[in-house]
Formats: C-alpha cells, structure tokens, sequence
C-alpha cells in the first residue's frame, strides 16, 4: 500500500489537509516517501480524565492531537516516530474497554477504541509499520520506555508514603521515572534524565535513591580500571550484587516496579 501511495497526489492531497487542520501552530508532514495510511479518534487516557484524541498513522510516525473541530481543526500537535513505539494489549477495565499502550522512550500513554475491531485493525497496521521500519533500518526493538503517568483518580493517598491524602490544598504530583501518584514531600528532588528532557525533573524519594545509586554505580565503573583476566577457564571477578536492599524502602510502600496497567468515538478509517 504504501509503494502504492508514495508520490500519488491523493496521499499529497491527504496530508495537507491534515497540515491545514493543525495550522500554524503544527509541524510541516510532507515529507518524501511518507504516506498517510489512516486516521480516527481514540480516546486517550489522560491525567485528569479520559479524553478524545484524533490519530493519524503514517508509514514512519504516529501524529496526535487535540480536537477543536473535528475534520476541520485541530491543535497540540504530538509526532512520535514509530521505530521508537513498543505496543502492549491491556485488559479492560470497567471505565474503558479495547484499551492497549503505546510505550516510547520519551512518553507512554494508554489509549483505548471504540470496538475490539477497531482496536486490533489500529494495533495490526502500526505493528506493520513497526516491522516495516527497523528492517529498513537495521534496528532493534526499543527496549527502553518512559512509564505510563497514574491517572489522578487511581489514588486517593500518596503511592509512596501511603500517608498523605489528597485534597484541594494537598496536589498530587507524578514521579517522571515510575509514573506513580505522589506527595510534595514525597517527591522534593530533581534528577536529570536527558531521555526525557535536558532539564532535571521531578522523582519521588525511592526513584532518586535508586537513580543515584545507578549513577555513582557508573562513575566507579569508568574510574576502575580493567580488570585482570584469570587464566582458569571459567573463572569470572565477583559480581558485587550480593549487598542487602537500604532499611529505608518499607514494607507497606507500593514497590517500585508494580504494574498498574495490567489490571462516544468515531470509526478509524485505514486508507486503501
């Protein structure tokens, strides 16, 4: 389809109206060689709620954006290229159904369709695309994915302290590298992940503990020098892992590594 697409005034006719609908403030989509191959509304699990979300699939990236009106304007243009997008199928839930995450490096967000139909017809055309793209190029797989936010509502008290209630005077703030719900005092310090910004972002108390930790664990590594291999055949230098876990992590905190996203929209249209 794509051969077919490329280069056609159909597919160029497309994709300005989808630059014309985005305006100004969206990036230009005409490149050489991208098709739009489809285009619908899924709903997008955001912090605070649920909300419609207009998607439009190309053969090298994923644009999203806000609804204004629909056909006619849209805005807050997000452009994902899709070697970099992992898909994982959710279960339902009883707010949403035909749900599935899109993971990245950068973002990970959890979308869901109208029908199970819709939903395997989006997930069977982007892993086409996927595969399509790292045979191009020769990668691999992402392996390295920013977490999914918590919505707000998942949680009434601090996912870390499990002390602090949530109020109008109490914010709830997001951990950038577990995505769980928490506390100001719970999440003072910053640290810097240049995967996700160029700027230190906010983590809770474990994160930064754990993420400092990593960090003085490769500095030492760069500053050690190489090590002397043994002459005995399968002898390797201990490993050093056998240290105990810091007194520090709780019983009665949610673990750092807990899954919370294994427990009216119109028809995508994929074009031919």
């Amino acid at each position: 389809m794509v051969d077919h697409l490329a280069n056609t005034e159909i597919n160029s006719q497309r994709i300005a109206a989808v630059e014309n609908c985005f305006g100004a403030s969206g990036q230009p989509l005409a490149v050489p060689g991208r098709v739009l191959l489809g285009e619908g509304i899924l709903t997008k699990e955001c912090r605070k709620k649920p909300k419609p979300r207009i998607f439009f699939l190309f053969n090298d990236i994923l644009v999203y954006g806000s609804i204004v009106i629909n056909k006619r304007k849209y805005n807050s243009q997000h452009i994902i290229p899709l070697e970099d997008v992992t898909l994982e199928t959710l279960p339902d839930t009883l707010q949403m159904k035909n749900r599935w995450m899109i993971k990245t490096s950068k973002k990970s967000f959890v979308v869901s369709a109208a029908s199970l139909t819709e939903r395997k017809e989006w997930i069977s055309h982007l892993e086409e695309c996927i595969r399509h793209l790292l045979t191009k190029t020769g990668r691999q797989p992402s392996t390295e994915h920013a977490a999914p936010w918590i919505p707000d509502k998942a949680t009434d008290i601090c996912m870390r302290c499990t002390q602090t209630k949530f109020s109008t005077l109490t914010r709830r703030h997001h951990c950038r590298k577990c995505g769980f719900v928490v506390c100001a005092d719970c999440s003072r310090q910053r640290f810097l992940m240049p995967r996700l910004s160029p700027k230190p972002l906010r983590v809770c108390n474990l994160c930064y503990r754990q993420l400092l930790a990593e960090k003085k664990e490769a500095e030492a590594d760069r500053r050690q020098p190489e090590p002397v291999r043994s002459a005995i055949p399968g002898y390797e230098p201990s490993s050093g892992d056998d240290s105990d876990k810091s007194d520090d992590d709780k019983a009665d905190q949610w673990p750092a590594d807990t899954e919370f996203y294994t427990s009216e929209v119109s028809w995508s249209s994929f074009h031919s």
